[in-house]
């Protein structure tokens, strides 16, 4: 039985832009960042309060993933904000939302009361876009 994820991918651009925005502008702590072959590159990092989980900052490359146009295909849809790659939780969205922009993330949505959630929307220096929520206050 499956009982938990520990890796997860978000295709990015760049390695080292993507780095200073996970980690500089995010505050998520490296895991790891080793050679991984010829002009490749692991390089996890962690949530600081969940370090258990690795996001994969995988650069989209031709080679063992992407063959010919696909790399160059994918570079594309991710350039256009095409993936919607998860959502983050924060205890104080107002605080975090007013953090994360001074540190100049861009939102796509300021925090907005939904059905389902108090939530701002912002992306990544690639592209990626993720949906950042208020944990529920018990």
């Amino acid at each position: 039985m499956i009982t938990r994820m520990n890796h997860v991918s978000i295709f990015v651009l760049n390695q080292e832009s993507a780095y200073e925005f996970y980690v500089n502008k995010l505050g998520f702590k490296v895991h790891t960042d080793a050679p991984m072959g010829p002009g490749m590159r692991w390089l996890t990092v962690t949530p600081p309060e969940q370090p258990d989980l690795e996001i994969s900052l995988m650069a989209i490359e031709e080679g063992m993933m992407f063959k010919g146009e696909a790399a160059k295909q994918m570079r594309e849809l991710v350039k256009k904000g095409t993936f919607g790659f998860g959502v983050f939780q924060c205890n104080d969205l107002n605080a975090t939302y007013e953090e994360l922009k001074a540190k100049g993330v861009v939102f796509k949505k300021p925090p907005t009361k939904e059905f389902y959630a108090y939530e701002a929307l912002f992306m990544d220096d690639s592209g990626n876009w993720f949906s950042l929520g208020e944990k529920e206050k018990k």
